[in-house]
């Protein structure tokens, strides 16, 4: 594409930033500051914020965090209309390992902390995709990649057990006794069958990464909670629900989750 004056001028993409760190998403939003053939259209907190964003901005590219709490990236794309999926990249964390599988995947990612010459490559191909009719086919392709990829990152070697310091000691608590994990600031509160409540320092999306795949489902932005152990899910106004589990406790779910919780629990 050529200007008035005959010289070439590139397509401005329009990017959407969703991590749930601030410092890193800054520092994200500062190096695409930087690149002329971009504009930041949305930032967001959290993955109900990116699929409100993504689906009232309808950007070109999101960079979307793996691992933000409540939707992590790939449940984020998940919850997205079909028609609004726009091309994605991945933020993670994942050592080298991991980081060369996704680009045999052919998915875009990039490593934190983020090197502005690999964003540049990440936004060209971005700019090369979107010249191509079945971007948004191919996009799909590789998404689904990404998922099996995580998947088999995450069932590798989960917790069976999580330390927990009392005292002078440490005790183990099987992660198979855990009915629920709440987080409460920058601490989690474990409640388990037999009535006792531990406290742990640690962020809770990196413990649902680490707990075994498919026994835990994330409620809200700050709960977990043992799939076995509900015992009943109750409609509540606008959508939502409150979960009850097999102990009494009650546990609100969030508007964005509520779609997985009646997906996963409330379908034969």
């Amino acid at each position: 594409m050529s200007d008035a004056h005959g010289r070439e001028t590139t397509t401005r993409l329009r990017v959407v930033v969703a991590d749930d760190e601030r410092p890193a998403r800054r520092f994200l939003l500062n190096l695409l500051a930087g690149a002329p053939d971009v504009v930041v259209v949305g930032e967001a907190a959290d993955g109900s914020e990116a699929v409100a964003l993504i689906e009232r901005e309808r950007p070109d590219l999101a960079l979307l965090d793996l691992e933000m709490p409540e939707a992590d990236g790939l449940s984020v794309v998940r919850l997205l209309r079909k028609d609004a999926l726009p091309l994605i990249a991945f933020v993670t964390a994942y050592d080298a390992y991991a980081v060369q599988a996704f680009e045999l995947n052919a998915i875009d990612y990039l490593l934190k902390p983020v090197d502005a010459l690999r964003l540049r490559k990440t936004l060209t191909r971005a700019h090369d995709r979107l010249e191509r009719a079945d971007w948004r086919e191919s996009e799909a392709l590789r998404l689904a990649g990404a998922a099996e990829l995580v998947a088999l990152e995450r069932s590798a070697a989960p917790l069976e057990r999580i330390p927990v310091k009392r005292r002078d000691d440490v005790v183990l608590i099987p992660v198979s006794t855990i009915l629920s994990i709440v987080a409460e600031g920058e601490l989690l509160h474990l409640t388990t069958r037999g009535g006792e409540r531990h406290t742990i320092t640690y962020r809770l999306k990196d413990l649902e990464t680490r707990v075994p795949a498919g026994q835990f489902i994330r409620l809200s932005r700050g709960a977990l909670a043992r799939v076995d152990a509900i015992a009943k899910v109750s409609p509540m106004p606008g959508g939502t629900y409150i979960v009850s589990l097999t102990d009494g406790q009650q546990l609100p779910v969030s508007r964005l989750r509520s779609r997985v919780v009646r997906d996963s629990l409330l379908k034969l």
